[in-house]
């Protein structure tokens, strides 16, 4: 399969990415209120492999397609827009609160880990989430032609 090929299903492989990511964020906060690090460890671990691979995805489907615009009318718009403008911000700035979280985990810096992770993670599963919300509202109630 070349790229061109494969590009029109990115979007449905990236909100599948962002669905795991949140799940396994979800996951990753039950077993570290449960006292279970190791499982936590390993939700966060794929989390963030995850969350790469939907980055490198992203990335190249944006670069192939470019800008697509919303087809929504009416009352619909704000809201998305709204929706969009929160995911972008925050999927910009979550990048380096995740590297830094992470950082502080495998250094042993349970002293900064814990009160930058309380920021992280709420703001890391609300990206995943309204990344899965625009993927919906673009691809499937108002539906946008890939390619």
């Amino acid at each position: 399969m070349t790229l061109k090929e494969i590009v029109p299903y990115l979007p449905h492989f990236q909100a599948i990415l962002n669905t795991s990511a949140a799940l396994l964020l979800g996951a990753g906060y039950y077993f570290i209120h449960n006292e279970n690090r190791n499982m936590h460890r390993l939700c966060m671990a794929a989390a963030l492999v995850i969350s790469t691979v939907f980055l490198m995805s992203y990335l190249t489907y944006h670069a192939e397609v470019g800008y697509l615009p919303f087809k929504g009318q009416g009352v619909i718009r704000p809201f998305y827009f709204t929706l969009l403008a929160s995911h972008v911000i925050l999927a910009a700035i979550i990048v380096p609160m995740v590297l830094a979280t992470v950082f502080f985990a495998i250094t042993g810096n349970f002293d900064k880990h814990p009160r930058l992770a309380r920021w992280t993670l709420p703001l890391w599963f609300y990206v995943s989430v309204s990344g899965v919300a625009i993927y919906v509202l673009g691809f499937h109630i108002y539906t946008t032609e890939i390619i």
